[in-house]
């Protein structure tokens, strides 16, 4: 399936014969979910060189029959390696606003966003209290390949805690949506996984957009990194098995696999968190997002059609 930008356009689709192509290869190969997968990849994400996980979150539909709006809002991960077609081609978006939920520390190691001219930038910085904690210690796994700190429950465990800590980033992105003209927008952490994850699980659930839905928006991102994860996984194995002084087949590699391949029980645990302190979404968003029931009615407004 192949995708032309245009200036201040959308991705266009042009390729049909390439979605019959690909419709008989998911036949023969491997079921409806296979299919559905490839078609939510082709369709939502932008194909930067840079960043395998921008995309849209657009196109869902909510659980009273309405579509949220596609072209306003995106998700990613950092966007330090855009290459300048990648900035052409998120210029060619209309992108107004990109915020940034990375630590200070991250950017400093990583580099700034490479954005296209004019396009203005918000650091919202997710670093605060126990959510920044189990952030620093993700990244220096993720920097000496021993993820021994990083448990498989750990993964649902950021996702329950980003709920809290992360409570003044939400709102403050919820209230740059709510001023409409900010639109369209980006928001991203580093691999576009936990923080901009749980900002996505918020985003759409607030919507209105069903919870296997939002799950399933969750669990794209093992699509859109398959190839990055592969080798980066091979990387870390790697990484460890030097810093251990032992060959890589002994690394066991339980930990690191569960922090980059995801479950959609990591990002229940945001829903379970809220239902438990809250009850639901929109009381959530009323209690501890500080939204009024004149802004939520306006963001679902400015998001649905």
């Amino acid at each position: 399936m192949l995708l032309r930008f245009a200036k201040n356009r959308h991705p266009i689709i042009i390729t049909i014969s390439a979605c019959a192509v690909v419709y008989i290869g998911l036949l023969i190969s491997g079921g409806l979910q296979a299919e559905k997968l490839a078609i939510e990849h082709n369709t939502r994400t932008v194909p930067l060189t840079g960043q395998s996980n921008f995309r849209d979150i657009g196109g869902y539909k909510t659980s009273d029959g309405r579509v949220v709006k596609q072209g306003i809002l995106y998700r990613s991960g950092e966007l330090h390696k855009l290459s300048e077609e990648d900035i052409d081609n998120i210029e060619a978006l209309g992108v107004k606003t990109v915020v940034n939920f990375l630590m200070p520390e991250e950017i400093e190691a990583r580099g700034e966003d490479r954005l296209p001219e004019g396009v203005r930038y918000v650091s919202q910085t997710i670093s605060g209290g126990i959510a920044g904690d189990l952030t620093k210690v993700a990244v220096e796994a993720r920097q000496t390949g021993d993820f021994s700190q990083v448990p498989v429950e750990l993964n649902p465990e950021i996702h329950r805690i980003l709920i809290e800590n992360g409570a003044q980033q939400y709102s403050a992105l919820i209230r740059e949506i709510l001023e409409g003209k900010n639109m369209p927008l980006v928001f991203h952490c580093s691999h576009g996984v936990h923080r901009t994850g749980t900002a996505t699980a918020i985003l759409l659930s607030l919507a209105g957009v069903p919870w296997e839905t939002v799950r399933e928006d969750y669990l794209l991102s093992n699509s859109t990194r398959g190839e990055e994860i592969k080798k980066r996984l091979k990387q870390l194995r790697e990484l460890a098995a030097s810093n251990q002084g032992v060959p890589p087949a002994e690394i066991d590699t339980t930990n690191m696999e569960a922090f980059y391949v995801l479950d959609g029980s990591y990002i229940d645990a945001s829903l379970n968190e809220i239902n438990a302190n809250y009850g639901s979404v929109e009381e959530y968003a009323s209690q501890r997002l500080g939204l009024s029931n004149e802004e939520i009615v306006k963001f679902r407004k400015l998001l649905l059609e």
